[in-house]
């Protein structure tokens, strides 16, 4: 195998964003055991290194591959369009409605009840926007419109932190 393959390669899976979490886990302990650099304690040093970059390998391609949000943008890259979230903040039109409302909404929020509505809110956005994303990226091959997706859900991200940390604060 090659260090410079990308990760799904690595892991011998398919390029979709679609992926069986189990099938990744199992994928993941067996290369950790092919490569781990306890295995190569006793070999020379050239190969202790090399089973060292292999191991932060396998580990970083896990953890790209394991979060979906991270896996789509991944996605998005090899396919040319890459995410650029500090440069570009084009998102769908009817999500930023959404997001200005919703922000509206989390400073006008009083009592954990309505905190709650909100993070429920806010988890269903999340899935349906990874449902888009997902038909973009596995169905549509439209890698542009994923990363349109994938920049709505880094802000749903943030944004359900910023409603648990006003969860966190009542609850103090």
């Amino acid at each position: 195998m090659n260090l410079q393959s990308n990760d799904f390669q690595i892991f011998g899976l398919p390029e979709r964003f679609s992926l069986e979490r189990v099938e990744l886990d199992a994928r993941w302990k067996d290369l950790q055991r092919q490569a781990h650099p306890d295995r190569f304690a006793s070999a020379d040093a050239a190969s202790q290194r090399l089973a060292m970059q292999w191991s932060v390998r396998i580990n970083e391609a896990y953890q790209r591959l394991k979060d979906p949000i991270k896996r789509a943008a991944y996605l998005c890259e090899l396919r040319g369009a890459p995410i650029e979230a500090e440069n570009n903040t084009a998102m769908p039109s009817d999500f930023l409605m959404q997001q200005m409302q919703w922000r509206e909404d989390l400073d006008e929020a009083e009592g954990a009840e309505a905190l709650e509505r909100m993070a429920d809110e806010v988890l269903q956005a999340r899935r349906e926007r990874i449902a888009a994303l997902q038909a973009a990226l596995d169905e549509q091959g439209d890698a542009a419109a994923a990363a349109r997706q994938v920049r709505a859900l880094m802000f749903i991200e943030r944004f359900a932190r910023d409603v648990e940390g006003r969860l966190d604060q009542l609850g103090q």
